[in-house]
């Protein structure tokens, strides 16, 4: 009999969602990581774009924004989505994660219609080095967690302070018993890039990001996701991570997620 595959949620129906220990945050036991969360709230848009009907490959995700309004407690997940902008050509999706009484994370979607464009493509970054050339680094020795220990990090050089080229996938699936999208589970995977290139040790700093925002200029494919990633910290607490993403054929997008940068509180 094959082995169950882990899952980062379970689907309770109509949008309920329970995460498991491998959707586990870094900062706290008690939370989960944004990471599978974005994931999973784009995995809710698709279904509802499905329920609408239309050919699935019409419209392309071109840009995906998550405002993330607090602590994510791991506990039921309710995901409510609404279509705010229906279009043949253009279509904008908004979607709530609700956890317990509030809302925990705001989204919206932007769909655009798919056309040939081969013949003017241009200006994407060179690709990284293949992933399969490159050594295994270990993540989990910087962060804590069920969703770091979830992951297979191969770093191109090893990552310097504020700096970091490297590959990240997973074997853990986003819904248990449910397919996900490309572009479901390569979201699931983006918010890591504030934590491959750490500025300060996460024992000493606070640097959790308050949005994630995430451009595609090419549809991701593959279980690989790319990052090249730069953190920069502001003197008033304020930090930026920026990230040109990648799969193994080469750039996809970038990524932007606003930091609050703060030291631990000590003893």
């Amino acid at each position: 009999m094959d082995k169950p595959v882990p899952a980062y949620f379970e689907s309770s129906g109509q949008g309920r969602y329970h995460p498991t220990i491998h959707a586990q945050g870094a900062w706290n036991p008690g939370e989960i990581h944004f990471g599978p969360l974005g994931g999973l709230i784009v995995h809710a848009i698709d279904k509802h774009r499905a329920a609408q009907g239309g050919p699935a490959d019409a419209l392309q995700l071109g840009r995906v924004s998550f405002d993330i309004l607090g602590f994510l407690a791991a506990e039921e997940i309710e995901i409510q989505v609404e279509t705010i902008r229906p279009g043949r050509t253009i279509e904008l999706v908004e979607a709530r994660a609700r956890i317990g009484d509030r809302t925990a994370a705001l989204a919206r979607a932007w769909f655009i219609a798919a056309s040939d464009t081969a013949a003017v493509a241009g200006g994407e970054p060179a690709p990284l080095p293949e992933p399969g050339s490159l050594s295994h680094w270990p993540l989990a020795h910087s962060w804590p967690g069920g969703f770091v220990n979830s992951l297979e990090m191969r770093a191109v050089a090893p990552p310097q302070p504020g700096r970091a080229r490297a590959w990240l996938r997973t074997q853990t699936a986003l819904v248990a018993g449910e397919r996900a999208s490309a572009h479901a589970a390569y979201t699931a995977l983006v918010d890591t890039a504030n934590g491959i290139a750490v500025r300060q040790p996460p024992t000493e700093w606070m640097f959790p990001n308050v949005d994630l925002t995430i451009h595609f200029f090419r549809q991701p494919a593959g279980d690989w996701v790319g990052f090249d990633t730069t953190v920069t910290f502001g003197p008033d607490g304020h930090g930026l991570t920026s990230t040109e993403l990648h799969d193994t054929a080469g750039a996809v997008g970038h990524a932007e997620q606003l930091l609050t940068v703060r030291p631990l509180a000590r003893d």
